[in-house]
């Protein structure tokens, strides 16, 4: 996992390389610091050289010199590339998230993914600056004290390796533990990512129903839980940070036994014994740090193993070779049923029927019956599980996505609306640039510019997240001006004027009739009364069709299609 995280750092190599040489000359500097101790005391002291004692402070100011030099160094590439390379896989996930399917996104929640771009990326981040340094450097320095050791004497120095494998088999069992709490953590700020967008996105309705005690609660629940997982992960670093460091200080004490010995007294000078045992107690910190850093190491690595999980996640399959400049607008589907990926239970089943270019045909039904699926399904979002859909009498799976997209305009009854103003939110997605004429046009024909004009800005007017500053009807009076806008000849009406009141809807229904003409329709309608001039109108019930016809031949046939008219319109009748 890390050798691919490491992947990313190749276009920064050269910065990566400095830091590493910045790390090493780091340590090796305070492994030569300690190494002076040895002439410093048999040369400076015991025969009292006073020459070389002149010159021991110029070499300690200028070690330290170097040392600070190294730090700065290694400190400021390292988070140069670390911080490079946070910001390519954070703009790879979010690029890689936009163009996953649609059934992707069924599946998992917002908060998730959220937790996914921001705090697993952060961790990452740590897994690549903070425990890379302290790895290498400090693996350095241990390298460099052990040396020191064996110098002046290997017979004390060889009980290191017989505590290496110990301590190996500690770290890799403490590793496991590290990385299996990790996911957990994670796990437990994607549900802390999502209780927290469910507040803030639902607040009004918490508010409205009182829900205020039940929201603490449950997002005290995974609160504590994150709290949980953070304490089980500080007990383990705690615990094998303390259990390497008793191994070392028992082979401290074995070397300092073995050095009371007759034998090692007469073979080791006071300044050799000085530095042995300095660089024993010494190396007591770099193993704590080095046992402490493999948390970070590991939530790392637990972190890249999520981001991966996405990334690997295959994108919107697009096997289509065939060009389409405009469509003509034929429809047709052919025996299509349809599940939704990971359910078994059938939404559409041998659904059949065909659109004319420029004809307008309305399902309407009960919720739940299928409508808006089969919307869906024109512009891809979802594969047919059988049959197929025509348009222009080729299979749409034919065609390039982009360009069958761009046939299609939608306006459903969610209309999303960017943090941005009336006029950007009206041109989104428009690929070629849109004169003030046509802004303008398409914003009057969709009564846009009846309450734009009464804001302070007008069109320039930044609208909040999600249109937070506008009400329902407004919101979809800009939505249908971005469907005018975007002049494509498919239209897909879903419930388009289902939050406007009376005369908004009168107005906007007129600016739909235009907007029909010479453009094949499919209108969801729970209003009956919306679509009674359509060509055809197909009633649809548990997925499938139950009648077909105009207006006027369904109320003559007195079957479905009748009963819901006069559900609606028996008190006129």
């Amino acid at each position: 996992m890390y050798k691919r995280l490491l992947q990313y750092a190749k276009p920064y190599r050269a910065g990566f390389i400095v830091a590493i040489v910045g790390m090493i000359g780091y340590a090796l500097v305070d492994a030569a610091f300690i190494s002076m101790i040895q002439p410093f005391i048999d040369h400076g002291i015991q025969d009292k050289d006073t020459e070389f004692l002149k010159y021991a402070p110029l070499v300690v100011i200028l070690m330290f010199i170097l040392r600070g030099a190294s730090h700065f160094i290694a400190t400021y590439c390292i988070s140069w590339v670390g911080g490079h390379i946070v910001k390519d896989i954070r703009q790879q996930l979010f690029s890689h998230i936009l163009r996953l399917p649609v059934s992707f996104h069924d599946q998992h929640s917002t908060g998730e993914l959220i937790s996914k771009i921001t705090y697993d990326v952060e961790q990452v981040k740590q897994s690549l600056t903070k425990a890379l340094i302290v790895l290498v450097r400090e693996g350095a320095f241990v390298i460099g004290l052990i040396a020191v050791m064996f110098y002046h004497s290997w017979q004390l120095s060889l009980i290191f390796f017989l505590i290496a494998p110990v301590i190996a088999l500690i770290v890799s069992f403490v590793s496991k533990r590290f990385r299996q709490l990790s996911r957990r953590i994670q796990q437990a700020m994607g549900g802390v990512t999502t209780s927290s967008e469910q507040m803030l996105n639902g607040h009004k309705v918490i508010l409205a129903f009182g829900g205020q005690a039940l929201e603490d609660q449950r997002f005290a629940t995974v609160n504590n839980n994150t709290r949980t997982q953070g304490i089980k992960m500080d007990a383990a670093q705690a615990i094998s940070s303390g259990i390497i460091q008793l191994i070392a200080s028992f082979a401290l004490a074995f070397v300092i036994y073995m050095a009371s010995s007759p034998e090692m007294l007469n073979q080791l000078s006071a300044g050799s014994f000085s530095a042995i045992v300095t660089s024993m107690v010494v190396l007591l910190k770099p193993l704590k740090q080095l046992t402490t850093v493999n948390s970070d190491f590991q939530r790392g690595i637990a972190a890249a193993s999520s981001i991966f999980q996405v990334l690997d996640q295959q994108p919107e399959q697009d096997s289509g070779t065939l060009s389409l400049a405009r469509a003509s607008g034929d429809i047709r589907f052919e025996q299509v049923s349809f599940r939704y990926p990971g359910h078994e239970q059938q939404v559409l089943s041998d659904i059949s029927f065909s659109v004319k270019p420029g004809e307008t045909v309305a399902l309407v039904g009960r919720s739940g019956s299928g409508k808006t699926t089969i919307s869906s399904l024109i512009p891809r979002f979802y594969p047919v599980t059988d049959g197929r859909i025509l348009l222009d009498g080729h299979d749409i799976n034919d065609y390039q996505l982009a360009q069958l997209r761009a046939q299609i305009a939608v306006v459903s009854q969610h209309v999303t609306l960017f943090n941005d103003s009336i006029a950007n939110n009206i041109c989104y997605g428009m690929t070629h640039s849109v004169s003030k004429a046509q802004l303008m046009a398409v914003a009057e024909k969709a009564h846009v510019l009846e309450f734009a004009e009464k804001l302070p800005q007008g069109l320039d007017t930044i609208v909040g997240e999600n249109g937070v500053s506008l009400s329902g009807g407004q919101r979809q009076r800009i939505a249908i001006a971005r469907a005018l806008l975007r002049e494509a000849p498919i239209l897909i009406l879903d419930e388009a004027t289902s939050a406007l009141d009376t005369e908004s809807e009168r107005k906007i229904q007129a600016a739909l009739n235009t907007l029909l003409q010479g453009r094949t329709s499919i209108v969801i309608a729970h209003r009956l009364s919306t679509i009674e001039n359509a060509d055809s109108i197909i009633v649809m019930d548990h997925g499938r069709i139950l009648e077909q016809g105009d207006h006027a031949s369904l109320l003559a046939k007195n079957g479905a299609y009748a009963q819901l008219y006069k559900l609606q319109f028996g008190e006129q009748q």
